[in-house]
C-alpha cells in the first residue's frame, strides 16, 4: 500500500490509473434489442437444481464441480422454484455479509457445522425469473438494469424450464460486430486489494460494493485477481478443511488471499476491439479480463460490460 493509504484497510483501496489518455464515461445511445426471439434458443434447458433440504456443503460441491455460479432451488418432486443459491450468498455466508451470522451466531464459529445446514438458510428467495416465452431483450434488460448474472426461466405455474446467464447472451451478441474497444466500456476506477489482505476482508468487501472480484494489486502492479468463485471453490473443493484445526472458520478466513490465487492471468489492452475481448473470455471461461498499459493495470472488462455494449450497440 501507499503511504497515504494508512489507515485504509488493503481491501478498500481505490485504483485510479488513467492512463495515456482521458478515459471519461463514454455515452452510450441506448435503443431497443434488435435481435428479439425466444429466450428458450439460447438458454440451458436440462437445469441441474438442489432441493432446499440439501447441505450447503453438497451445493457448493456440485456448483465447484460443475464451475456453476449459481443453483436453482426447487422442490424435489413439482420441481417449482423455490430460490437460488449463487457464489455470492456462499461468500456472504463464509463472512461477507448478514448470512454468517449462522455460521458465527448460531454454530460460534464453527464451520463444519454450518456448512451441513440446509441450503434453504442461506439461499436467495426473492429473485428474478423470464418466462419460457420471454425475449432475448427481456433477459437483457433485467441483466443490465438489476446487474444479476442469471434468470431462471419458469412456467405458468413456476416449474423449472431453463436458466439463461450474462454468457449466454454473451454468445448471442457477440456474434455480431462492434467498433468499440476495450478503452471505450472498461471500468478505469477500481477498487483494488492486496495480496496480503485476509481472505474475511475481501468477502466483506465484494457483500458490501456488490463486486464479484477484485484485482489484487502489489505497488501498483497486478498480482492477479480473486473472483467469489475462487472464495466459493476453496470452500467447494474443501481444500478450506485442510487448513482447519479448531474448526473456526476465522483459521481460514484470516489468511491472506494470496492462498486463493493460482494459474494463468489473463489480460487484455485498452486497443482491443470488444468482440476479441468476448470472445477470449469465452474461450477461456472467464468473466472478466484486467486492462493493462505499460505494464501497469489501468481498467478491468467483464462480461457485464460486455453484454451492456453490445446491447445499447
Amino acid at each position: 500500500m501507499h503511504q497515504n493509504d494508512r489507515g485504509i484497510k488493503q481491501g478498500d483501496r481505490l485504483l485510479k490509473m488513467p492512463g495515456k489518455r482521458d478515459r471519461g464515461p463514454v455515452d452510450f445511445k441506448s435503443h431497443i434489442v434488435h435481435q428479439e426471439g425466444e429466450i428458450m434458443a439460447i438458454a440451458t434447458h436440462d437445469v441441474i437444481s438442489i432441493p432446499p433440504t440439501q447441505s450447503i456443503l453438497g451445493a457448493v460441491e456440485i456448483m465447484t464441480k460443475c464451475g456453476f455460479r449459481r443453483l436453482p432451488v426447487t422442490d424435489a418432486g413439482t420441481k417449482k422454484l423455490r430460490g437460488i443459491i449463487t457464489s455470492g450468498d456462499i461468500i456472504n455466508f463464509m463472512g461477507g455479509g448478514d448470512k454468517s451470522q449462522l455460521v458465527q451466531v448460531k454454530h460460534g464459529g464453527n464451520l463444519i457445522a454450518a456448512v451441513n445446514e440446509s441450503v434453504r438458510s442461506v439461499m436467495t428467495q426473492q429473485i428474478a425469473t423470464l418466462s419460457h416465452d420471454s425475449k432475448i431483450s427481456d433477459a437483457v434488460d433485467i441483466i443490465v438494469k438489476k446487474k444479476i448474472g442469471g434468470l431462471p426461466i419458469i412456467d405458468n405455474d413456476g416449474v423449472l424450464n431453463g436458466i439463461v446467464t450474462e454468457r449466454d447472451v454473451l454468445k448471442f451478441f457477440s456474434t455480431g460486430h462492434s467498433a468499440l474497444t476495450v478503452e471505450d466500456i472498461m471500468s478505469s476506477t477500481l477498487r483494488v486489494t492486496a495480496p496480503d489482505c485476509p481472505i474475511a476482508d475481501v468477502t466483506h468487501d465484494m457483500i458490501r460494493y456488490r463486486f464479484r472480484r477484485l484485482p489484487v494489486v502489489t505497488d501498483d502492479v497486478l498480482f492477479g485477481i480473486v473472483t467469489a468463485t475462487d472464495i466459493m471453490q476453496y470452500l467447494g473443493s474443501r481444500e478450506v478443511f485442510s487448513r482447519l484445526t479448531t474448526g473456526n472458520i476465522a483459521e481460514v478466513m484470516g489468511l491472506p488471499v494470496r492462498t486463493l490465487i493460482a494459474g494463468e492471468l489473463h489480460t487484455t489492452s485498452p486497443e482491443q476491439s470488444i468482440n476479441e475481448a468476448a470472445s477470449e473470455m469465452l474461450t477461456r471461461n472467464i468473466g472478466s479480463l484486467p486492462v493493462i498499459e505499460d505494464s501497469r493495470l489501468i481498467g478491468l472488462v467483464t462480461e457485464f460490460d460486455l453484454v451492456r455494449a453490445f446491447a445499447k450497440g
